[in-house]
């Protein structure tokens, strides 16, 4: 094969799908950092939960469907490869943390915008970390509990997604809380308020979201 040959050979086609996942999982990654600022309580069991966790639980979503309709390995990439806007958003707010304002900038605005995105460092490292372990479990999970002669229908893939975002969410809160806050004050209490809270959550919009969202991959992948 000659060089004029290799030129035109077709790029690898990229399912559509993974293409539309892949941008919203990393928008996503970002967005979970913003919305975490603020406590909210979930009706009507009275839990308070970081805001944060609606994106997070997005990711869960959609790294579930593409393992589901694309396998492990790409969702695996999925999850290894959404870290990457995460870190680079992370070292653009430290950056302009560090650049001085405008002087005619309204000072309230500037004030918000420091305490809001001047997290501590042990903070801005335990999400990355967390984030990394707990979508790969859930990646692990989902795909093993799917074996090789489990059905396709929707209530068994709903099941599976189910339990693990619940388990991958209880190790997430186990993870975050203890590197973000171990050793400055009292854990227990939070590690189970938000542990309790994400399995919640879990149970109650995942599985609906999950079977949602592989029929719209497949749509997606259908469409010419």
């Amino acid at each position: 094969m000659n060089d004029t040959t290799a030129s035109h050979s077709p790029a690898p086609s990229l399912p559509n799908s993974l293409f539309v996942f892949a941008l919203l999982y990393g928008g996503m990654t970002v967005l979970a950092g913003f919305l975490a600022v603020k406590q909210v309580m979930l009706w009507p069991t009275g839990l308070g939960v970081e805001a944060g966790i609606f994106a997070f639980l997005v990711l869960v979503v959609l790294s579930s469907a593409t393992a589901q309709v694309h396998g492990s390995a790409a969702a695996n990439r999925l999850v290894v490869w959404g870290f990457l806007p995460l870190a680079v958003s992370i070292v653009l707010i430290l950056l302009v943390l560090r650049l001085p304002a405008d002087p005619a900038m309204w000072p309230e605005g500037l004030e918000a915008f420091q305490m809001i995105h001047a997290t501590t460092p042990r903070i801005m490292a335990a999400g990355p970390v967390a984030y990394l372990v707990s979508l790969l479990l859930n990646v692990w999970i989902f795909s093993r509990l799917r074996g090789s002669g489990e059905a396709q229908g929707s209530v068994g893939l709903m099941i599976r997604g189910a339990i693990a975002s619940a388990l991958s969410q209880a190790i997430d809160s186990v993870i975050f809380i203890t590197l973000a806050f171990g050793g400055e004050r009292e854990i227990g209490s939070l590690i189970a308020g938000q542990a309790l809270a994400k399995i919640v959550l879990s149970l109650v919009l995942v599985p609906f979201l999950i079977a949602i969202a592989v029929k719209i991959a497949r749509r997606l992948d259908r469409t010419v």
